[in-house]
């Protein structure tokens, strides 16, 4: 009979991968804040400095992530109608986004300078330009159309309906504000439907640029 083998432990074998999901494990578990060298580490059950050969700091694990997830974004093949299309964009942000809520703010809102990062800007970039916007134009449309995005899923991630409780709740705490505009609007303040306020604020946003491309267009060929 063979003697078990006496020493330390195998240390088990480490990836960018393999860190990237135990980041998101500590994430999910218990939010971004508790991202660290040694939390992650922890999570592989590894010493926190062989995490250096692969990441860089905490600064590492974060961008790791962010570049995963928005490496994993599906993105549709485009259609040519414009209005579809940027739809599409954007649902598929959403679906990225919502696939790890903790996460979310990380795909949102950090500084990715990969590829992964620029793959969804060149897809809304592609679609302003074939719809007709000037370069100089496409590029303040596609930060309008982010910086709104960003806006209306951060909130859907990570914000509570005004007033907390449930809707009857919220209602009756709006109307006795003694607020004229906020009392004639209670019933629909007190709802927060994440899904129906994703697609209004995306469906207004597209308007309004898809309007803004064809003024300017009507404007260059009267002049």
């Amino acid at each position: 009979m063979t003697e078990p083998r006496r020493g330390r432990p195998r240390t088990p074998l480490l990836s960018r991968e393999s860190i990237v999901a135990a980041t998101l494990q500590v994430i999910d578990a218990e939010g971004v804040a508790a991202v660290g060298m040694r939390s992650v580490a922890r999570a592989l059950n590894v010493d926190p400095k062989s995490l250096y050969n692969h990441v860089d700091g905490k600064d590492g694990l974060l961008d790791a992530v962010a570049e995963q997830l928005l490496g994993g974004l599906v993105l549709p093949a485009p259609t040519g109608d414009a209005r579809h299309d940027l739809h599409a964009i954007a649902t598929a942000f959403r679906s990225g986004a919502l696939a790890h809520p903790g996460a979310a703010p990380l795909v949102l809102t950090r500084q990715v300078s990969s590829l992964e990062g620029l793959a969804p800007v060149d897809a809304v970039l592609a679609v302003l330009l074939a719809a007709g916007a000037s370069a100089q134009e496409s590029v303040h449309l596609l930060r309008m159309l982010l910086a709104t995005l960003i806006g209306t899923l951060l909130r859907e991630v990570s914000a509570a309906p005004t007033f907390g409780g449930d809707d009857g709740a919220r209602h009756e705490a709006l109307q006795a504000s003694g607020l004229p505009a906020v009392v004639c609007t209670a019933a629909y303040i007190a709802e927060f439907d994440r899904a129906a306020e994703f697609e209004y604020t995306v469906d207004l946003a597209i308007t309004a640029v898809l309007d803004r491309i064809e003024r300017q267009r009507l404007g260059s060929r009267s002049s």
